[in-house]
């Protein structure tokens, strides 16, 4: 399919040409791939909008007229692309930075104020002997009851790691007050 002119192959694939589509494709990605590249810093923006605009054409080969150039058709589907992708950007929420933390300061929530007086001094000890990602592991399963999965996805921790620290400091705990 070298031979074939790009308006033959567009009217082929305008009629679901699988064949006339991956020729298209073998013969304009990688320059069409280039010049996104060099509009967008992005490499995955890039490819995707590359997948949008080869589906753009799956679905609308057919009603290439042969006005001008397919290069420039083609570069002129990727352009609308490229600036929806901009627009879309433009609307997306935008992360605000943190506060100093000199501005932030910590106090006890309600909850642990309450349940101060319920810890025994022996267990407050104890607690206070984990280590820092076995205590957290606790705080998310046991205080505020969350299941291994949620817990999970707030300490950003596979499931599995999840699991073996609530063990180990389950058994920390037990050692320590027996």
């Amino acid at each position: 399919m070298n031979q074939i002119g790009d308006g033959v192959l567009l009217r082929r694939i305008g009629r679901g040409d699988r064949r006339a589509f991956e020729a298209f494709y073998a013969r304009h990605a990688p320059w069409l791939t280039l010049r996104l590249r060099r509009r967008c810093r992005d490499p995955e923006l890039a490819r995707e909008l590359l997948q949008e605009t080869f589906l753009a054409v799956w679905r609308a080969g057919g009603s290439y007229r042969g006005d001008g150039e397919v290069v420039g058709w083609l570069w002129s589907i990727a352009v609308r692309r490229l600036i929806d992708a901009g627009r879309r950007e433009q609307v997306r929420p935008q992360t605000v930075e943190l506060p100093d933390e000199t501005l932030l300061t910590w106090s006890p929530s309600a909850e642990e104020e309450a349940m101060t007086d319920t810890y025994d001094a022996r267990l407050e000890v104890a607690l206070r002997s984990l280590a820092p990602e076995l205590r957290a592991v606790l705080q998310a399963t046991v205080l505020d009851g969350l299941t291994i999965r949620e817990a999970a996805v707030v300490l950003g921790l596979p499931e599995g790691t999840v699991k073996t620290r609530a063990l180990r400091a389950r058994r920390a705990l037990r050692a320590a007050l027996s």
